[in-house]
């Protein structure tokens, strides 16, 4: 459970407290908002469109390695998406080292008596 009082930007421990999850929800927000800016855009929504086909096609099918990376950029270049990068201020940066350091600490009952740097 997600205890965070910015449950879309946190870390907490998975449901079976054998490891962590970071959540960014900024991120996804900001690759929809491009995506529909680009099918919004009739100058460019046939290319968005020809890109969201061509990796419909390739996650429904047996793929060659590297496939599925090329169209997901096919897709981010087309619709003009920025780097999925969040901006953390300090006081959120505080927060989530607190977090952060809770799920290391039960985590780290599971290691053989080594904490990692």
């Amino acid at each position: 459970m997600n205890h965070s009082s910015k449950p879309g930007m946190s870390f907490h421990l998975g449901t079976n407290h054998l490891h962590g999850v970071a959540r960014f929800d900024q991120i996804r927000i900001d690759t929809l908002v491009s995506l529909v800016a680009g099918w919004a855009d009739p100058d460019i929504r046939d290319e968005v469109i020809e890109s969201l086909d061509s990796l419909a096609e390739i996650v429904r099918s047996p793929r060659a390695e590297g496939e599925l990376d090329a169209a997901l950029e096919q897709v981010e270049d087309v619709s003009g998406m920025e780097t999925a990068q969040v901006e953390v201020s300090i006081p959120n940066v505080r927060r989530l080292l607190a977090e952060l350091v809770e799920v290391e600490r039960v985590l780290s009952r599971f290691s053989s008596g080594r904490r990692a740097a």
